[in-house]
């Protein structure tokens, strides 16, 4: 199943588990309730980029895991309901359920939630998907790739990096930089979490989760731990933090500090657009810091050429370079979304056309046959222009005008950097200070 499929089998497995449950085949239920979570919470991540329709699947999501504590909860009773217990061991018997509910759901609880960090599905993202950065990329493949596959290499003194922070402006690409060691990075675990996953109204129960995701990681080693924006969880200590903010500071401190040799075939792998803010103690923590710079000139001409992907253009080699040299200052993110709304222009030239014209072109049922009646926009005056709206125009027999580079500059034009100057100079004293470039 491909990632941009979670979404869809999550909701096929929802249909499934409430069916299950209204036959009464709990345990079955039970176990698609959790799974269809499990695609839930990936689909979130990286499919879903809407806040509304994300709260409407967090709001979903509990509704099913509360359903499936009670389908646990029956499921419990009723096997301890056919077990005889044995003349002399009622006593062991109540004293052991007694411990379980009390430490063993709680902790169990917590390593489902934290389970849920875990990427059931590798998000397709290679090296090669990611332009320039190659100083990050060769940091990363130093501190995953190569662990993982020669780990005969890294014993005695020399030890692979604990923890790695990506810092740089919004949009640079550090977030597709972990989804693409979450890609490469075989036969290991990658946890993703950001201070919504950790963070609980609930006294005690932050650092719990904390304290959980660590073990859990350590559980499935070799692991990586990327927490995106982990400037809200670990910024500087003060006297107006609550205790329970600072609580999660230490839990964390302590937990990628690790304890003999817990913490090993584990990466923390962090991502913040202020580092500034961090802690002082965290940022020691992390022991390489890598700056992610907004693109240069060959980047953003790589950027482009990928996010235009395989649609069809007209653009020519030379189209791509200016195109990088007139976008200096854009972050990977913003170039992202000039190409997408170029996308769209074909889309508006067929919605506001007044006339088409009888052109040949690929059939809709197979592209290696050209047939001869399909119709696209024209102006007016065009020969054989046809007064026409798209309304008239047969689903199968529109050719739709390519993206060509007067699209292109029209979306340039009416976009802007989101970088501004003054976040750029604390970035670069920061790196003088602190980090390495990227």
């Amino acid at each position: 199943m491909a990632s941009g499929n979670a979404l869809q089998k999550a909701i096929d497995l929802v249909t499934k588990a409430t069916e299950e449950d209204k036959k009464k085949n709990y345990k079955e239920a039970l176990h698609l309730y959790e799974t269809a979570v499990e695609y839930f919470l990936h689909a979130m991540k990286y499919e879903v980029p809407n806040d509304r329709a994300k709260d409407t699947i967090r709001s979903k999501c509990k509704q099913y895991l509360d359903r499936a504590e009670k389908l646990k909860e029956y499921i419990g009773k009723n096997e301890n309901r056919k077990k005889p217990v044995k003349d002399g061991d009622s006593s062991k018997k109540d004293s052991k359920d007694e411990d379980s509910d009390d430490d063993d759901p709680a902790r169990k609880k917590m390593s489902q939630k934290m389970e849920g960090a875990i990427i059931l599905e590798k998000p397709n993202v290679s090296w090669d998907d990611v332009a320039g950065l190659e100083g990050a990329k060769a940091a990363l493949k130093e501190a995953v790739i190569m662990p993982i596959k020669f780990p005969q290499m890294f014993t005695g003194k020399r030890q692979a990096w604990r923890g790695i922070l990506l810092f740089g402006p919004p949009g640079t690409g550090k977030t597709y930089l972990a989804k693409a060691v979450a890609t490469e990075a075989n036969n290991s675990t990658f946890f993703t979490v950001s201070s919504a996953d950790l963070v609980s109204k609930w006294l005690g129960e932050s650092e719990q989760q904390v304290r959980a995701l660590f073990e859990m990681a350590r559980e499935h080693k070799p692991s990586i731990i990327f927490i995106d924006e982990v400037d809200s969880l670990c910024s500087s200590r003060n006297d107006q933090e609550s205790e329970s903010a600072r609580r999660i500071k230490t839990e964390f401190l302590v937990q990628m500090q690790g304890l003999g040799n817990k913490n090993d075939n584990v990466l923390v792998l962090g991502a913040t657009n202020i580092p500034w803010v961090l802690d002082s103690a965290i940022r020691r923590r992390f022991e390489k810091r890598i700056y992610i710079p907004l693109p240069d000139i060959h980047a953003r001409t790589s950027l482009f050429k990928l996010s235009l992907g395989d649609t069809p253009h007209s653009l020519t080699e030379e189209d791509y370079r200016s195109l990088g040299s007139n976008t200096e200052g854009y972050s990977g993110a913003d170039i992202n979304i000039v190409v997408r709304d170029a996308l769209m222009q074909p889309v508006r030239k067929v919605q506001t056309a007044t006339h088409f014209k009888v052109v040949s072109g690929p059939s809709r049922e197979d592209p290696s046959v050209i047939v001869n009646d399909l119709l696209t926009p024209c102006s007016p005056g065009e020969r054989g222009a046809m007064e026409m709206g798209w309304e008239q125009v047969a689903g199968d027999k529109l050719l739709e005008p390519v993206v060509s580079m007067s699209d292109m500059l029209r979306s340039l034009s009416e976009s802007k950097p989101s970088v501004n100057e003054e976040d750029l100079v604390k970035l670069k004293k920061f790196t003088e200070d602190f980090g390495q470039e990227g």
